[in-house]
């Protein structure tokens, strides 16, 4: 009797998949040709006993391709010789191809021939070939097969490729390599790989799965050696986690403060396992942070990325909790370290792939890798747990974009001078055109608006809307390019009957996504423009765009919707003209003490050896660590910030006991190497980033504790930090000011500033320049601004996080010439840009720095960090883990060289040289009659008249 387990056929009690290898990365990259051999040396199928009379030279052809790496030991892989060297296992089989049309509606995947195995009695039965002789030990074998299924199948079930091995004894094992879920409409690649730990007597290679009386079709069958990189193998194995699958019971695993049992395949209880017979479980629970852990000590690297995957399930007193992949490090000086790997909410209801990265920067004299999270009383349940290098992405084409028709509108009929022709609603609201005395088109979209078009006035009016996403829609699905930044604008109001400010937003139905294109936060008072973008990244089916957001019952008023692609090249020309006079100066160099004719047509040579502008990094304590991640630190930057190091709840993680050596050590690497520093934060007012004995204070031991913390904090750096970010995102968080009332925020200011007069205290918050966020509008944070300098607070700089999405330049620029009026100087705290395409990332990236570097009121920009695995997003790196520059990080180095000024040339008539260069500091080489070579260096500060500078010589 067989069985059932998440939608793949298992075998029954006649055999026992026994697993000796570690499951293979989806992700990997797998080598090898595939060479079609030309015979065998297996007899297994009695149909091809006529065929083997030239056994003799084809076994040479087969030791000829064990010898070679990469090449395929399956025979006739693609069926091209019919069934040769294939057997059906106790079923039927033959080979069909597309001229045949044996199968109504199946291409083969290859363009040839495929297999079709029929008249299947049991799940167990494919089609198979021996492969003795084939294969060694201590080498891994990739294999690849297109399957799918044929027949009355009503849901996807699991094509598994399984070896057959008769040990040395005779007893037989089977060994499960990789099971993949197919239907009966598409092909569907199945990837594995295995490696064996003794010889087998006899081995065969064969793919089983689906269930009775449904046809199993097979094209394109790949086992072949995987070439063994240098910098793939740790120990000489792909798998640094022992045991993975417990195959061999709990050995190397334990409790982390609880108790684990393995439960197999077919014993009591309803949890099946997810693939296999085994899965583990981490019981009795009384902390979060108990689970299941191995102790992977010498078996990783420093410097060397590593991929964790493991399958996972809750069982118990909750039905979904987060669970957390995480290890723990101790360093040899007794340091320890608690490194997050990966993190998904967990369910009791069905299996779920957890998935995450790390490096290890320094050395580690112990390590623990262990599985946490859910709350005390529920289970984890594991089915596997491995742990292995981290397979090398490769990097995804640039986007070709073509025949892009920019400042064009995609939305139909914009301006309702064809009435509701393209609209319709979106729900069961009423649409209706009404017109408005004021002009509704968006400012941001008047470069798209010809010259021969009048202004409109016209809106759309909803009614009768019972639900927020009841709004005006248009389909636009065909008019969108993949990779391409879409600017979206758009004038907007709601009617009576609002209570309070209402929420709308330009949302966009791609498939079953939700994405938000921007939103504005409206009164009933007058029109409020919307400004936002988006971008699409896998190409979709269908696409709707609406507009929604207010309470249901309250109107909906859309004018002037604008939705159309960012030239960026004309944009970057602008840019660089706003450059060249924000941050250029015309300089003249004088020669006194000369005689003017004796120098003139002397050779000058002019070298920008650094802009004054700071770029800077987030830096965590153990990347200093790593000498690789230092020498592109040091030689890129010119200012730090700590990621975690100076906040509260990690220099005092509990009441009383205070933790500064490691800000200390941060603090003297930076110093060492002349990098200016901020100190983030002094306080965060989000509730959920202050520590629980903080949060348990009533309000007068916390004003002692607040207080106690700002005296520990700015006595101990005086004079060392630049800058402060005093109480971090308060436009998005209220706890301090909940607990102590609307004061406390420019009390911490106030007795900042009298701590530490020498630092520059910031506001800092997050979303203000992409107008996608209605809390954190340029208008809000300068009204918030005001009320702190009204309460006496020397705010002396605003701070925007930019952690910015599909970044439009004008969106930015605009927030920034808004929150230019208070005078104060405006730093890019945070900066980074995500896309999994680093072609794109670096784009982005390129968008921002621009925009930042071309703003007069712009006086510093920080990445939240630039090394894989140590930056707040994923997909926002410049360097790979292990060392290699991405092109977002070639992006950034070629803006800043194009940001150094050097030039050539000769002293005229009259003892000059002129020239317009980069703010920053420079080196000037004269060659003086009869030939002498003279050096001296200078710096070009800001100001708006010509800088003229003596050179002695």
């Amino acid at each position: 009797m067989r069985r059932w387990l998440s939608g793949f056929c298992l075998s029954g009690p006649k055999r026992r998949s026994v697993r000796t290898h570690d499951r293979p990365d989806p992700t990997e990259t797998r080598g090898g040709s595939m060479v079609e051999p030309q015979g065998s040396n297996s007899t297994a199928d009695p149909q091809s006993s006529s065929r083997i009379s030239n056994g003799s030279q084809r076994m040479e052809m087969v030791v000829d391709l064990q010898a070679s790496q990469q090449k395929n030991i399956i025979l006739n892989h693609e069926f091209s010789e019919g069934l040769n060297y294939w057997h059906p296992n106790c079923c039927h089989g033959y080979v069909a191809s597309e001229e045949c049309g044996l199968l109504d509606g199946v291409r083969a995947n290859s363009g040839g021939n495929y297999a079709v195995v029929t008249q299947r009695t049991e799940s167990w039965q494919g089609l198979e070939q021996d492969i003795t002789g084939k294969i060694t030990l201590g080498v891994r074998y990739n294999v690849s097969a297109y399957v799918r299924a044929y027949g009355d199948l009503q849901e996807p079930c699991g094509v598994q490729a399984t070896l057959k091995l008769e040990n040395q004894d005779s007893s037989i094992n089977y060994l499960l390599v990789e099971r993949v879920l197919v239907a009966k409409d598409r092909w569907e690649k199945l990837e594995g790989s295995f490696s064996l730990t003794s010889m087998p007597k006899h081995a065969v290679f064969y793919l089983e799965g689906p269930p009775p009386g449904v046809d199993l079709l097979i094209d394109s069958v790949t086992v072949s050696c995987e070439e063994k990189s240098p910098r793939c193998v740790t120990n000489g194995d792909e798998t640094i986690s022992w045991n993975p699958h417990f195959d061999t019971g709990i050995h190397n695993w334990s409790g982390r403060g609880c108790k684990i049992h393995r439960h197999e395949f077919g014993g009591d209880g309803n949890i099946r396992p997810f693939s296999g017979n085994f899965f583990v479980s981490a019981t009795e629970r009384t902390q979060s942070w108990n689970g299941i852990q191995q102790e992977i000590t010498g078996r990783v690297q420093r410097k060397l990325a590593y991929e964790v995957t493991s399958v996972v399930r809750i069982s118990g007193s909750a039905s979904s909790a987060d669970v957390r992949a995480t290890l723990w490090v101790q360093a040899p000086n007794g340091r320890e370290q608690y490194i997050g790997i990966a993190k998904l909410q967990a369910s009791d209801k069905e299996w779920v792939q957890l998935q995450g990265k790390f490096l290890l920067n320094g050395a580690a004299s112990k390590a623990i890798i262990f599985l946490e999270g859910p709350p005390p009383g529920t289970d984890i349940l594991v089915d596997s747990f491995v742990v292995k290098h981290a397979a090398e992405v490769r990097s995804s084409p640039p986007p070709h974009f073509e025949n892009i028709l920019y400042g064009v509108n995609i939305i139909k009929n914009s301006t309702l001078n064809d009435g509701l022709n393209g609209w319709s609603p979106l729900g069961s609201c009423t649409l209706r055109v009404s017109t408005d005395p004021y002009y509704l088109f968006p400012s941001i979209a008047s470069n798209s608006l010809g010259h021969d078009q009048p202004l409109g006035n016209c809106y759309i009016l909803t009614v009768n809307r019972t639900e927020t996403w009841m709004g005006p829609s248009q389909t636009i699905t065909g008019k969108l390019k993949l990779h391409l930044t879409y600017r979206v604008a758009a004038w907007v109001r709601v009617g009576s009957g609002a209570t309070g400010p209402q929420n709308v937003n330009v949302a966009l139905a791609v498939d079953n996504q939700w994405i938000n294109g921007g939103q504005v936060e409206a009164n009933t008072d007058r029109w409020y423009e919307l400004k936002g973008s988006f971008r699409i990244e896998k190409q979709p089916s269908k696409v709707v765009v609406y507009v929604q957001g207010p309470s249901p019952g309250v109107d909906l008023m859309v004018g002037g919707l604008q939705i159309f692609p960012v030239d960026r090249k004309a944009r970057v020309k602008y840019l660089k003209e706003k450059t060249e006079k924000v941050r250029k100066r015309d300089v003249v160099l004088k020669l006194p003490g000369f005689d003017s004719a004796s120098l003139h047509g002397a050779p000058i040579k002019i070298r920008q050896t650094q802009n004054s502008f700071p770029f800077g990094s987030c830096i965590n304590r153990s990347n200093i660590e790593n000498e690789e991640f230092v020498d592109f630190f040091v030689k890129n930057f010119n200012w730090a910030v700590f990621g975690n190091e100076l906040k509260w709840y990690h220099t005092e993680p509990q009441q009383g006991k205070l933790n500064y050596k490691d800000a200390d050590e941060m603090l003297d690497f930076c110093q060492r190497h002349g990098k200016e520093t901020r100190g983030h934060c002094i306080f965060w007012e989000v509730e959920d980033a202050v520590q629980p004995w903080v949060r348990s204070l009533n309000s007068h031991e916390l004003m002692i504790a607040i207080q106690k913390r700002l005296k520990s904090l700015l006595s101990r750096y005086k004079g060392k930090f630049r800058h402060y970010d005093v109480n971090n995102e308060m436009l998005h968080g209220s706890f301090y000011q909940d607990k102590l009332g609307e004061d406390i925020r420019a009390y911490m200011f106030r007795e900042s500033h009298q701590l530490d007069p020498s630092a520059i205290l910031f506001v800092n918050d997050y979303n203000v320049e992409d107008g996608c966020d209605p809390k954190s509008t340029p208008e809000m944070y300068i009204h918030q601004i005001l009320d702190l300098q009204e309460r006496g607070a020397p705010v002396g700089g605003i701070g925007i996080q930019a952690h910015i999405s599909h970044p439009v330049g004008e969106i930015i620029c605009d927030a920034l010439d808004k929150l230019a009026i208070l005078g104060l100087p405006i730093w890019f705290t945070e900066l980074d840009v995500s896309a999994v395409n680093e072609h794109v990332r670096a784009d982005d990236l390129e968008v921002v720095l621009r925009e930042a570097y071309a703003h007069p009121a712009v006086e510093g920009v920080m990445l939240w960090g630039f090394w894989e695995l140590f930056t707040f997003r994923d997909n926002s790196h410049l360097v790979d883990a292990e060392g290699s520059i991405n092109e977002a990080g070639k992006r950034y180095l070629a803006l800043k060289q194009e940001w150094l000024s050097h030039t050539d040339g000769h002293i005229n008539a009259y003892g000059e040289f002129k020239f317009r260069g980069y703010h920053g500091t420079y080196t000037v080489e004269i060659t003086t009659p009869p030939g002498k070579k003279i050096s001296q260096s200078f710096v070009v500060d800001s100001g708006d008249s010509p800088l003229v500078l003596i050179v002695n010589l």
